[in-house]
């Protein structure tokens, strides 16, 4: 998922969107999938998510990440599975899913799918949301719509910009220890975590590195100078914006229903 929130040019409905409504859109979306408890709602909204994604022009990027997210959803439903106990046995054929004190239940096995299924269906909004805006336009919205201190705006933007940063870092650290003979593909995951928290000193200091560069730029720019007033681009809400609320609106309600 490398480079999963750069930003993707493009002239779709939400690249024209507002940035503040493109950001409350993706939580109404998220709230509306955690609140839901049924299992068909969400795999309709893990369509719905998907669809949202080819209606940005990322396809792509949204399967991407729906397959990055797989690894994490396959450990969180063995989990939920092996923990929960409650319910009937489950039972293939003549055999019953059960052996001593490991036992698969119908309700284990529902909520492990919910939890899954919520968890993508949860992540993705956002995910694809922030693919198809300008980091430097949902600073300056919140701070001209919200009134929050650019400061405070600022922080927040490049925390998500120095995401991808760092994973690109990471990603030329681990390529330059691979070239010196280290074997970081193998398949024990205890040895593979041994082996890469060294490699968090090197992105350690290259982060301070980028931070300091960072903050000498922005005080040369007047950064502490600047205030609520200084953007000269506006950013006015229209129809497509209130539109895309009632779709969010929408979702939390039939998350609710469906609960």
């Amino acid at each position: 998922m490398k480079g999963f929130l750069d930003y993707v040019p493009g002239n779709s409905v939400f690249h024209k969107m507002n940035p503040v409504t493109k950001l409350l859109f993706a939580f109404t979306v998220c709230i509306g999938c955690f609140v839901s408890g049924n299992l068909f709602v969400l795999l309709g909204l893990l369509v719905f998510n998907f669809l949202l994604g080819c209606i940005c022009g990322i396809p792509k990027r949204t399967y991407s990440l729906l397959k990055g997210l797989t690894k994490i959803a396959l450990m969180l439903f063995i989990i939920q599975v092996l923990v929960i106990r409650s319910g009937e046995v489950i039972v293939i054929g003549d055999i019953p899913l059960q052996w001593k004190f490991i036992k698969i239940t119908t309700q284990g096995a529902y909520n492990a799918a919910c939890l899954v299924l919520r968890l993508s269906c949860g992540t993705l909004p956002l995910a694809i949301m922030l693919s198809v805006t300008k980091l430097g336009d949902l600073s300056n919205a919140l701070v001209e719509k919200w009134h929050i201190p650019f400061k405070y705006a600022f922080t927040m933007t490049t925390a998500i910009r120095f995401i991808p940063v760092f994973a690109t870092e990471m990603a030329g650290i681990i390529e330059a220890q691979t070239s010196r003979g280290i074997e970081l593909d193998t398949k024990n995951p205890f040895k593979k975590i041994s082996l890469i928290l060294p490699l968090c000193a090197p992105l350690l200091v290259s982060s301070v590195r980028k931070t300091q560069s960072l903050a000498i730029a922005a005080d040369l720019r007047g950064f502490k100078y600047r205030k609520a007033g200084s953007c000269l681009k506006k950013y006015p809400f229209e129809f497509r914006d209130f539109a895309a609320l009632l779709v969010g609106i929408a979702v939390i309600a039939l998350g609710i229903w469906s609960h």
